[in-house]
């Protein structure tokens, strides 16, 4: 009994029941919002993703076997709800995040605070500029927290697979940022 466990062994939940919504939620809500925040990255935008996307799994009326596998339904859900939103936005989402940025940087914030949204704005943007398969191992590796076998398991791919593309992702990630050592802010 020893590993990953969501403390519901044997006990399967039904998304319908207000008990085990409020298990799911609790036990899921902080990492959707990470992972859609990143792949969007608007706030609002992504908790509207993560809240209908939980509408969603209760409409349906869906049993999960465990808490863990409603966490990975809900997973893909959000990264493609979350995909498809930046899609639809596109270039208007871009020439409103140039706009937010410009107005940070006018701020007088001081030198140390200019450098670091400097460095997550230069992360963002190698970020965004890898291929989607590598982007979303990263979002799920360091926002989601999820170790490979959960990556591998959400995007359906294998365990080695997923290590592989991870260090592809840092590798490319580290030529664009120009940076030997890549930490995701």
């Amino acid at each position: 009994m020893f590993g990953f466990s969501d403390g519901n062994a044997g006990a399967s939940l039904n998304a319908a029941d207000p008990g085990d919504f409020r298990k799911i939620y609790d036990g899921a809500m902080q990492m959707l919002y990470r992972v859609s925040y990143r792949i969007v990255n608007d706030e609002e935008a992504a908790e509207d993703i993560v809240h209908d996307s939980l509408i969603k799994m209760t409409e349906k009326d869906l049993v999960f076997p465990s808490l863990s596998d409603a966490k990975y339904w809900l997973i893909r859900v959000v990264k493609n709800a979350s995909l498809n939103y930046v899609k639809r936005k596109g270039r208007e989402r871009k020439a409103y995040e140039k706009a937010l940025y410009e107005d940070h940087r006018k701020q007088d914030s001081g030198e140390t605070e200019l450098l670091k949204e400097e460095t997550r704005r230069q992360a963002k943007e190698a970020l965004n500029k890898l291929p989607e398969n590598l982007r979303m191992v990263l979002i799920l590796r360091e926002y989601a927290e999820l170790n490979y076998k959960e990556i591998g398991r959400v995007l359906g791919i294998t365990e080695g697979n997923v290590k592989v593309r991870v260090f592809r992702a840092r590798e490319q990630l580290s030529k664009l940022i120009g940076e030997d050592d890549v930490y995701m802010p």
